[in-house]
């Protein structure tokens, strides 16, 4: 279990970081919210497709880090739960990329396909091969779920400032013109 020990100091910096990035999603998008909407948009499916998963990101690594901060005799619950994490985030990946191809509020470029499609998907791949991996490569797994979770982090920082600047830059600057 000491393995696992040396990674205290990580995750008391990702989780806390997650946590308060989550905390700062939300007054923003409230600040969002207060603004009037734009005619004939899909902000719904739009938010489903573009900010609901970068508080799910936020989340996913929030909850990694408590997981693997507390006190477990064996590494194969916390295993066994990072990989079911894994396997969750590919799937509420795949439904992102269906989300993000129906909604019809903003057309995607390809920064928005890899940072919503592409990198999440990899980084959940990697933290459920390397949650699995645990068991028998206990070193080198702790990597890689170490990677999957900072990648994490870093995607949800991009889409978090990302969205900001659309709102602030594209639809609050253009309701303002009019």
């Amino acid at each position: 279990m000491s393995e696992l020990a040396r990674w205290d100091s990580f995750y008391m910096i990702v989780g806390p970081a997650a946590g308060a990035l989550i905390g700062l999603q939300f007054v923003v998008l409230t600040l969002i919210a207060a603004r009037p909407p734009q005619s004939g948009g899909d902000g719904g499916a739009a938010g489903a497709a573009f900010a609901t998963p970068t508080i799910v990101h936020f989340s996913v690594i929030l909850f990694l880090s408590a997981l693997l901060r507390a006190p477990w005799n064996r590494m194969a619950p916390p295993a066994i739960l990072s990989g079911l994490a894994g396997i969750g985030g590919t799937i509420y990946v795949v439904l992102t990329i269906l989300r993000m191809n129906k909604q019809r509020a903003y057309t995607p470029e390809f920064e928005d396909w890899l940072f919503h499609g592409i990198l999440p998907l990899a980084a959940y791949l990697l933290l459920a091969a390397g949650a699995f991996a645990t068991v028998s490569h206990e070193h080198d797994a702790l990597f890689a779920v170490g990677a999957a979770v900072l990648l994490l982090l870093f995607i949800g920082i991009h889409n978090a400032w990302d969205g900001i600047l659309y709102h602030v830059f594209t639809r609050i600057v253009a309701s303002d013109k009019k």
